[in-house]
């Protein structure tokens, strides 16, 4: 059955929604009667539970079987916006009838906070919002919030051979939420994050306008890079500016286990990658394997890099800079920059770039996901006990991303996000499971007992974590009525240090009502007066 539109609706939509009880009977059916009163078009594709797509649709951008059983709560209908004014009417109908609206535009959004919610709630879907338009003249493009990092990436390398945008190596990321978390790549320490690179926006506020940078607060568009765009409004596109790449990059990925000496290549690592020329960078990736067919574990770490540059320039590099790596010729792969997008995100040699257009598949996966942040130096004795604990918790990897270069030249006020100069790298954490029979309580513990022993080892008072990889265990308000010391204690400090005060301004501004809500959002101000 195909989504329902104003013209079938009357015949087609019967809502029954237990879970919420009558009074959101109510305010659904009064939400659904309000949206062609505030858009010109009647064509807005609706899911509802009845509707026989309704389960495939809300389940096709969800990243996280976590979020998927048949005890999380689910929206009252899916809005799949394919024009601006769907996306107004859909804010201003769900403000006037008490309905809470959560917006997916395919982030990460490991928590799930872009289609959960413990109250009456519908799903705004930006997955229809796709435009991309390249301007190599200017170096510039419009990119609307439904559109993946691949989509951007292809349509880039279309254009030009010699441009690119700075974003994540996960290709099926829609960019209306990965940017405005900040946004990060393998281009970091040369041109900084995604939010470094955006020039204007536009946003739906709370009372339905659009705005663009010229007519919204300088606050507001200073919060959307990097603050999160789900606090604030709707963010429907974003204006980038492209940056330069050479023809030909090389990337490469040499893989050691501690048998073999990766403790030293690590300890190294840290010592090296965040002061590599900018041109240069080096993921170190720890995980547990299979030391051999008895089960025994062990840790491998993958070092996987990406050079602006041809690969003999490269190995003179490391051959003076970071020896211990033992980079060779046949380590190495000579490709054109989009085509390095693909081994980013692991397709095989000789994959199309078409895969790029892809959109995301459905997801078996269960995960747990956290971040750190480092400043100082781990010895060898913190990373045997790491390499110990990881085992502990079972199938489980980290990935370990070097700051430096451009990112030690941008104030942590330029932007929200505040983690900049002074770091050595960034930690993500993710545990995993396909067994819908494992005790996913205890799974959590593993991974929080993992990272809690983490914690001599990374960033202090406050602890700092990435916006992008968000985690409710971070002073997580399940009710959504966000407090403001909670918000400032916790996930506020934690996310945006110093930053955190002047993002509540910015809310307080433009959503003095606080519509714009969820478990880890930001407080408008007038909740900080009392």
């Amino acid at each position: 059955m195909k989504a329902l539109t104003f013209s079938t609706l009357s015949i087609f939509f019967i809502v029954s929604c237990s879970v919420y009880g009558s009074t959101s009977d109510s305010a659904i059916d009064n939400f659904l009667q309000c949206l062609p009163n505030h858009s010109n078009r009647e064509d807005i594709p609706i899911y509802t539970p009845t509707n026989s797509s309704f389960t495939s649709v809300l389940q096709a951008y969800a990243k996280n079987s976590r979020f998927l059983t048949s005890a999380t709560p689910k929206p009252l209908a899916i809005i799949t916006a394919t024009n601006e004014t769907h996306v107004q009417a859909t804010v201003i109908c769900a403000k006037a009838h008490g309905l809470q609206v959560r917006v997916r535009s395919g982030g990460h959004d490991y928590e799930g906070l872009s289609y959960v919610s413990q109250v009456p709630f519908v799903v705004l879907d930006l997955f229809n919002l796709r435009a991309i338009d390249i301007d190599i003249e200017h170096e510039t493009a419009w990119v609307q919030a439904g559109a993946t990092t691949g989509e951007l990436y292809y349509k880039i390398a279309n254009k030009s051979k010699v441009h690119a945008f700075p974003a994540g190596v996960c290709t099926t990321l829609g960019t209306g939420g990965h940017f405005s978390g900040g946004g990060y790549g393998t281009l970091i320490r040369k041109y900084g994050l995604s939010v470094d690179n955006i020039i204007d926006a536009h946003i739906v506020t709370a009372d339905g306008q659009i705005l663009d940078r010229q007519s919204m607060p300088v606050d507001l568009f200073w919060a959307i890079r990097g603050g999160g765009g789900a606090s604030f409004g709707v963010i429907l596109s974003w204006k980038i500016k492209l940056v330069r790449v050479p023809p030909t990059v090389t990337v490469f990925d040499v893989t050691r286990t501690i048998e073999l000496g990766a403790t030293e290549i690590v300890y190294r690592w840290q010592q090296v990658a965040p002061y590599l020329p900018k041109d240069l960078f080096i993921r170190a990736m720890p995980q547990v394997v299979n030391r051999s067919q008895g089960g025994e574990k062990t840790i491998q770490i993958s070092f996987i890099g990406f050079y602006l540059g041809k690969a003999n320039k490269l190995l003179s590099l490391t051959d003076s800079a970071f020896p211990e790596l033992g980079l060779k010729k046949n380590d190495t792969k000579e490709v054109s920059w989009v085509e390095s997008t693909l081994f980013w995100a692991n397709f095989p040699n000789g994959t199309s770039v078409d895969v790029l257009l892809n959109r995301p598949a459905s997801t078996q996966v269960y995960f747990k996901s956290k971040s750190d942040f480092v400043r100082n130096l781990i010895p060898r004795q913190g990373l045997e006990h790491i390499w110990k604990l990881m085992i502990q918790v079972g199938p489980m990897w980290m990935q370990w991303n070097p700051y430096g270069g451009r990112m030690n030249e941008i104030s942590e006020s330029e932007t929200p996000f505040p983690h900049r100069a002074g770091y050595l790298f960034k930690i993500q954490y993710s545990l995993s499971w396909l067994d819908e029979k494992l005790d996913v309580e205890q799974q959590l513990n593993l991974m929080r007992d993992m990272h809690a022993s983490m914690a001599p080892y990374v960033s202090k008072s406050p602890r700092e974590s990435f916006l992008n990889y968000r985690d409710l265990d971070i002073g997580s308000n399940q009710s959504n009525d966000t407090d403001f010391n909670v918000a400032a204690d916790t996930y506020g400090s934690s996310y945006f240090k110093n930053n955190f005060r002047r993002l509540t301004y910015a809310k307080g501004r433009v959503d003095p009502d606080n519509f714009f809500k969820n478990e880890q959002s930001i407080p408008p101000n007038r909740i900080i007066n009392g």
